[in-house]
C-alpha cells in the first residue's frame, strides 16, 4: 500500500484462503473433545447470486458436481435477504468429504468470475445426546477467518459457547478477531 491509499484510509481486501476450509476437521477433534460439540454432516454456502447465462451455468455445473456424491442431499434455497443458499446434508457424517464439497461450491463460484459475491460458508455442529446445543463454524470468505455462532431460538444466541469455542479453536484456525465482524445468520439452513 502506498502512503496516499494510507492516508485516504484505502484498504485491500484479505485475499481468501479457501484451503482454511480443509482445517475445520481438525477442529472438529478439538470441539468434540474440549466442548461435547459434533459434526452434524450439514453444510453451507451462502452467496449473492448474479443474473445471466454464466451465472446458471455455474450453477448447473456445481449442482451436476455435488451430484456425484449419492450420500449427500443438495438443497438451493434463497433467504429472505436475497441470498442463496447451497445445503449440503451427508447422510452418514463425514466432515473431511463435506469439506471437500463445500470447497469446491466455493471455488467453482470464485473461478467463474463469481468470487466478490460469496458471503460465507457454514459448517454445522450439534450437542451430543440429549444436548441441544448447536453451533456453526462460520467462514467469511472475504476475511479469511472463522467464527462460531451457536443460535438457541429465534434471535438468540448462546455467546458463551462461542468464545469458549474461539478459545479452543485459536490454535487451529485462523478467528475472526473483530467481535463486531460475527454476525448472526439467522437464516443459515445450518447448524
Amino acid at each position: 500500500m502506498g502512503f496516499l491509499d494510507t492516508l485516504l484510509g484505502r484498504t485491500k481486501p484479505v485475499k481468501p484462503n479457501l484451503d482454511v476450509l480443509f482445517a475445520i476437521p481438525g477442529a472438529a477433534y478439538t470441539l468434540e473433545a474440549a466442548l461435547g460439540m459434533t459434526p452434524t454432516g450439514a453444510g453451507a454456502v451462502c452467496f449473492k447470486e448474479a443474473e445471466g447465462g454464466a451465472a446458471a451455468r455455474t450453477r448447473a455445473d456445481i449442482r451436476a458436481l455435488l451430484d456425484l456424491d449419492h450420500t449427500t442431499g443438495v438443497t438451493i434455497s434463497e433467504d429472505e435477504y436475497g441470498y442463496t443458499w447451497i445445503t449440503c446434508e451427508q447422510s452418514t457424517v463425514d466432515l473431511p468429504a463435506l469439506m471437500t464439497q463445500l470447497h469446491a461450491v466455493n471455488a467453482t463460484l470464485a473461478d467463474a468470475g463469481f468470487g466478490p459475491s460469496l458471503l460465507c460458508t457454514i459448517v454445522g455442529f450439534a450437542g451430543t445426546t440429549g444436548d441441544e446445543r448447536r453451533l456453526g463454524l462460520v467462514y467469511l470468505f472475504k476475511r479469511g477467518t472463522v467464527y462460531p455462532f451457536a443460535p438457541t431460538g429465534a434471535q438468540r444466541r448462546d455467546t458463551e459457547l462461542e468464545m469458549r469455542a474461539r478459545a479452543e479453536i485459536a490454535g487451529e484456525l485462523p478467528v475472526e478477531p473483530e467481535l463486531e465482524r460475527w454476525f448472526p445468520i439467522w437464516s443459515a439452513p445450518v447448524p
